[in-house]
């Protein structure tokens, strides 16, 4: 594990002190932009584990009023043959700019996480947004909206069969924050926090916290370091935690 961690550091750092050398120059941007990663990691001695993760980011910007962004990542990891992490979190959003740094958005979240005991929850929103930072390298943003939330959770009996619950419908208030720096033409750093309440029952909140940093090792691929912590404070059963955190390293393909 020392030895991985080690590797990640000196990647990391050699295509940031590299960024200047042989670096190819900044190309025009593209209406369309496409970003696929993977990652998979294993260890094997007195416990075996696994863990993959998938990721598809889609990005269109056309210069123009609106700016389209979809993300979706898929977890999953077991240890010692028992499966600990199964996740599956998609996001699209459409944003409208009012000006360059006010805009208003249309969100839709779907979220499936076994070990959470959801089953699923979809949440549309529609909410404004404003650009505290807006420059060529760096971009802070914050928004708020108003929508709703349905959510299905499961239960399981003690031989471990799973039933399903009724699905709960709610009205749905959320803030989030955004934070990009763009250290070079070849290392971005990444910060998003993205909070969901239900008006039925404030106390009924999802949270999910997430900070990386991806360095460019060609033209096309990058190596992306990110941690995500995943916070429901009202999970369905109450034997279940409450915080969940992950550190996943994925190689990205660019397009």
């Amino acid at each position: 594990m020392l030895f991985v961690v080690a590797t990640l550091f000196v990647l990391f750092f050699s295509a940031l002190n590299g960024h200047g050398q042989g670096q190819p120059p900044a190309q025009p941007p593209k209406p369309w932009t496409t970003e696929i990663g993977a990652g998979l990691a294993m260890t094997n001695g007195n416990s075996d584990f696994k863990n993959i993760n998938l990721s598809l980011g889609l990005v269109r910007d056309t210069k123009a009023r609106s700016v389209f962004r979809f993300n979706g990542l898929y977890l999953r990891g077991d240890k010692d043959g028992a499966l600990i992490i199964n996740q599956t979190a998609l996001t699209g959003r459409d944003e409208i700019n009012l000006s360059t740094r006010t805009f208003v958005f249309a969100q839709g979240l779907f979220l499936k996480d076994t070990f959470k005991n959801i089953n699923y929850l979809f949440s549309p929103t529609a909410g404004v947004g404003y650009r505290l930072i807006n420059t060529d390298n760096q971009l802070l943003a914050i928004d708020t909206g108003f929508g709703g939330v349905w959510e299905r959770d499961f239960t399981r009996d003690s031989f471990g069969n799973r039933s399903l619950l009724d699905t709960k419908a709610s009205g749905a208030y959320n803030a989030g924050e955004r934070f990009a720096w763009k250290l070079s033409n070849a290392a971005t750093v990444t910060q998003t926090f993205a909070n969901l309440w239900k008006t039925k029952d404030w106390a009924d909140s999802l949270h999910n916290f997430s900070a990386g940093i991806a360095a460019s090792m060609t033209q096309r691929t990058q190596l992306k370091l990110e941690f995500l912590d995943t916070y429901k404070k009202k999970p369905a059963l109450g034997t279940l935690k409450k915080n969940d955190t992950t550190l996943i390293t994925s190689l990205v393909v660019k397009f």
